[in-house]
């Protein structure tokens, strides 16, 4: 009991069990699968002589702000099914599931479901299911209105088959597919242009042709089905390479022999306009957007010469725009 004589409970601390409930019952609704303690997914590994699980995890980082400050909340789930789906592609596999953590100050169920729905749209644009996930309610660890996100995929590839860069030789094409916009890298750069150019995230500005908190909460394209029909349809990827935080400049050579670098041509395709207003408005130099962001290039897959046309016709078909936008050198 306290002095006043009232007993102190779980809501008096700042954490609502009936909030928490009301929000699990609205998950069973979205996907009876959620909600028991563990997710379970069968797994069919007939025609591959080397099953290997893969694993990733990522956030959506600093965009998580803006998508507050906007009170739009229903697309950064896509986000995240968006950062972690795109890094399992990388090596061949093909997603199995998907598993998000949600922590929060104080827990909202409308807000939650919108998040959560978002993560459910992720998942079907992926072709994979949400098998569960946690919702954490910590007060004190997060004020009212925090919140933060965590995604989690498995995928399946054979051994066998692992696209790992290896067979990279000098004289290969450098492929790449457009991104949505700044995707779910670089935003503490973008918040400080804000902030240093006093820009109004409710405004719209002919640069952009959009009002810039929409402009800049355009989810994070997932990449799932152009390369499913790649690999299924066309010649194989010697290497491939999701362009995450580092841009093209830093994401590149993880994928690449020692030996040999990627030169980019950074003309061969026009950037979303976001990119050059945030370069304007910001002052930055040109090697630091290049180091940053992902400047219109989301994916990029490396082939051979000779199989780089049949891989944009492949591409095409499964209504992507491709670019032909390099090739690899000799390091030196």
């Amino acid at each position: 009991m306290t002095e006043s004589g009232k007993s102190l409970t779980y809501a008096d601390a700042g954490v609502s069990i009936e909030e928490g409930d009301a929000f699990a019952a609205r998950l069973s609704k979205l996907n009876p699968a959620i909600g028991g303690f563990s997710g379970a997914f069968p797994l069919n590994v007939a025609g591959m002589k080397k099953p290997m699980l893969v694993a990733g995890t990522d956030g959506v980082g600093t965009k998580l702000l803006l998508a507050r400050k906007m009170g739009v909340l229903d697309t950064i789930g896509i986000d995240l099914v968006a950062m972690v789906v795109n890094d399992l592609l990388v090596c061949g596999a093909k997603p199995l599931f998907f598993l998000d953590y949600y922590a929060v100050g104080k827990l909202v169920a409308d807000e939650a479901d919108a998040i959560v729905r978002g993560i459910v749209s992720g998942c079907t644009e992926a072709s994979i299911p949400l098998i569960g996930g946690e919702t954490a309610e910590m007060p004190g660890l997060y004020e009212a209105g925090d919140f933060d996100l965590a995604g989690f995929g498995v995928g399946l590839v054979d051994g066998e088959a692992i696209i790992d860069g290896s067979t990279v030789t000098e004289g290969d094409v450098l492929i790449g597919l457009p991104s949505s916009g700044v995707h779910s890298n670089g935003y503490t750069l973008v918040r400080r242009i804000m902030e240093h150019a006093g820009l109004d995230m409710t405004t719209e500005y002919p640069e952009i042709q959009g009002v810039l908190g929409e402009v800049l909460l355009r989810p994070t394209r997932i990449y799932a089905r152009a390369v499913a029909g790649l690999l299924a349809l066309g010649p194989r990827p010697k290497a491939m390479c999701h362009i995450t935080g580092g841009g093209l400049v830093g994401n590149l050579p993880r994928v690449l022999p020692k030996n040999l670098r990627a030169a980019v041509d950074y003309a061969s395709w026009n950037r979303p306009a976001i990119f050059p207003f945030l370069q304007r408005h910001g002052g930055v130099a040109e090697e630091e957007m290049r180091r940053v962001f992902n400047l219109g290039i989301g994916y990029v897959f490396v082939m051979a010469a000779a199989e780089a046309d049949e891989a944009m016709r492949v591409l095409r078909e499964r209504g992507e725009t491709p670019v032909r936008m390099g090739r690899i050198e000799a390091a030196g």
